[in-house]
């Protein structure tokens, strides 16, 4: 399944990255819709599922088992419609688009799921690769996806997660190009951010990772190389949404690829040094 993103609606880029979360939020609550890669520059981004209670512990495990793809940053109450990462937020409302499940298949991708909410429905928000391309480009690393207005790459791989309960699916995999010399940096850099994903699993070689072809990502854009880069992938929170696929619980609703929950959270506070 592949689902490019275009974006909904009017944005400047630089005015992007300098508006607050709370201004990013307002902005997706009025209805536009684009991706949130250079949003809200310097603070924690965030992938979303929502499930059942009687799903939420096999959610939580899967989580606990794949940590580097499923970083768990919060966990809400039953009912909760905000998260202690940005408690003045609607987690119902705040997403620039939401995805619908029902029995494992994509059934609706609305802007607004308050009419679906449900008080035995809780949050999972997990770490997002997003909140680490401030540090990269704080280093000089070129984010080429930014650069060219497009949504990051991503993948489904031929790696499976750890199963966890009712929950099983292979991972998926976000993709940077990266100029060669910069990739030890690139790295560096991201390895001291764990719960965002951390390092990356994999450099080069997408055929290692069951991907045919760079170009036709399973998610997201394709984005241009330029002369001297090569393919970085890391793990990417759009994993839960392939465990959804494989596993079929009768609902849920998540964040669509790309399209996160920006927190009031800054990147620094899971910036290890």
């Amino acid at each position: 399944m592949t689902t490019s993103t275009p974006p909904v609606g009017t944005v400047d880029a630089p005015q992007a990255a300098r508006s607050t979360p709370a201004e990013a939020r307002q902005r997706f609550r009025e209805g536009l819709v684009a991706p949130t890669t250079g949003w809200a520059a310097g603070f924690t981004q965030a992938n979303m599922v929502m499930l059942p209670q009687d799903w939420a512990f096999d959610m939580l495990l899967f989580g606990q088992r794949n940590p580097q793809p499923v970083p768990l940053l919060d966990v809400t109450d039953p009912g909760a419609t905000a998260s202690r990462l940005a408690p003045d937020a609607d987690l119902r409302t705040d997403v620039p688009r939401y995805r619908v499940w029902r029995d494992g298949e994509l059934v609706a991708e609305p802007t607004d799921v308050s009419d679906l909410w449900r008080d035995d429905l809780v949050t999972f928000l997990i770490g997002c690769s997003f909140s680490f391309e401030t540090a990269l480009m704080a280093a000089q690393v070129p984010i080429r996806h930014i650069e060219q207005g497009r949504n990051v790459s991503m993948y489904m791989t031929n790696l499976d997660c750890q199963p966890a309960g009712r929950l099983s699916g292979p991972l998926v995999v976000s993709m940077r190009p990266v100029p060669a010399r910069q990739v030890v940096t690139a790295v560096q850099v991201t390895e001291r951010m764990p719960e965002v994903h951390g390092a990356p699993v994999h450099v080069g070689a997408p055929e290692a990772l069951g991907i045919a072809d760079v170009s036709t990502p399973d998610y997201g854009d394709p984005v241009r190389f330029e002369d001297g880069d090569v393919p970085v992938f890391w793990a990417c929170g759009v994993t839960p949404q392939a465990a959804l696929m494989a596993s079929k619980p009768p609902f849920a609703i998540t964040h669509a690829p790309g399209h996160m929950f920006v927190t009031d959270i800054p990147d620094t506070v899971y910036r290890r040094h």
